[in-house]
C-alpha cells in the first residue's frame, strides 16, 4: 500500500526504499528522488472517480456511527491517520468477489490543558 501510494505521489519513502522501488520498476534518478520528497498528499472534494468516491460515501453514511462506538470504547479522541496500518484483501464469493478492507489506527485522546480538580488532562475513556 505504501509503495503504491508514493508512487501515486500521496506518500513518501527513505530512501532506501525509494532506491528499491526504483530499481523495482526501472525509474530515472529524479523519478527515484521524488519518491523520496514530502508529497502534497489528497484529492479535490469530493472525489469524482467512482471508487473513491464510494469511499467518501462510507464515511458520509458510517462515520457518525462509527465515530460514536470508537468513543464509547475508547473516549474522547480519534483514531490516527499516519501511526495507521490498512491491509486489503480478496474474498472469493459465488455471488462476486468481495473486498475485505481492515484499517488500524493508533486511537489518540484529546488532551486538555490547564485540566484541574477532577477534568482528566487527557481524553480518555470515564469510568
Amino acid at each position: 500500500m505504501l509503495i503504491t501510494g508514493a508512487l501515486l505521489g500521496q506518500m513518501k519513502l527513505t530512501k532506501p526504499l525509494a532506491a528499491k522501488a526504483a530499481e523495482l520498476f526501472g525509474l530515472s534518478n529524479a523519478e527515484q528522488a521524488m519518491l523520496n520528497e514530502v508529497p502534497y498528499r489528497g484529492t479535490p472534494m469530493p472525489p469524482t472517480d467512482p471508487l473513491i468516491y464510494r469511499f467518501y460515501e462510507l464515511v458520509m453514511v458510517n462515520g457518525p456511527a462509527w465515530k460514536a462506538l470508537i468513543e464509547e470504547e475508547f473516549g474522547d479522541g480519534i483514531m490516527s491517520a499516519i501511526d495507521f496500518d490498512l491491509e486489503m484483501e480478496r474474498l472469493p464469493d459465488p455471488r462476486g468477489d468481495r473486498v475485505k478492507i481492515t484499517m488500524s489506527g493508533k486511537f489518540l485522546p484529546y488532551k486538555y490543558y490547564g485540566a484541574a480538580g477532577n477534568a482528566p488532562q487527557y481524553g480518555y475513556k470515564e469510568e
